[in-house]
């Protein structure tokens, strides 16, 4: 368990955010493969992305909430998201549902921030989550509001795309938006939900692999 620390203490906490990032990486390390998303939590300072009466617990391997009915996932769920996903850099990547940006972060540490393409259901979260991934320096990441389920054609094809969100399916529109050989990572169900990863073939079909039991909010729109 980490150390508990006050969120209101300024600067001179930066030494101890760093310390419990540092064990959060260490909890997580056994749960994924490789160094590069190791290294990307290690970078990515997730206590500024949660409310800030949340900071003292931002480094428990945990969600944690963020407003409107939403949370930030935990810890060792980003860090096998993107541990699945091999994501190179200089991939194009498509995120649906921004939350509070951490996710989009860690992303964009892996592929550069100008590769990473999110959208966010709600325009207050997407307005909170721009300011700060501009104010840790992710402000290349793009966001735009709207229904996830429909993509974000403009910046088609992606070379992969996942979900921060509970989906019953994985949305056809997000599917054509991946090109061939690119990969799809998604919670999938409404009740009890699976994490699903689908490669996409040369048909536009899908190869589809799953990787146990998860817990997700549900996706919002449609």
């Amino acid at each position: 368990m980490f150390d508990r620390f006050s969120s209101d203490d300024g600067d001179d906490r930066t030494d101890d955010y760093e310390r419990a990032r540092e064990r959060m990486v260490r909890t997580v390390s056994d749960r994924v493969d490789g160094d590069r998303v190791l290294e990307a939590l290690r970078t990515v300072p997730r206590h500024e992305f949660v409310p800030s009466d949340r900071r003292g617990d931002a480094y428990q391997d945990r969600p944690l909430p963020i407003g409107d009915g939403q949370t930030i996932s935990a810890p060792h769920m980003v860090a096998i998201m993107a541990d699945r996903l091999e994501l190179e850099p200089g991939a194009d990547v498509l995120e649906i549902g921004t939350g509070c940006g951490y996710h989009a972060a860690v992303t964009a540490e892996l592929v550069g921030a100008e590769g990473v393409y999110s959208v966010e259901y709600g325009a207050e979260l997407a307005e909170q989550a721009r300011g700060r991934l501009a104010e840790t320096g992710y402000g290349d990441v793009s966001i735009r509001v709207g229904d996830g389920r429909e993509g974000w054609a403009e910046h088609a094809p992606y070379d992969a795309a996942y979900f921060t969100c509970a989906t019953p399916e994985l949305p056809d529109p997000v599917v054509e938006q991946v090109r061939t050989g690119g990969r799809l990572l998604a919670p999938i169900g409404t009740g009890f939900q699976t994490l699903v990863m689908a490669e996409k073939r040369e048909d536009g079909s899908l190869e589809r692999s799953e990787h146990g039991g998860v817990r997700f909010v549900r996706m919002r729109g449609g």
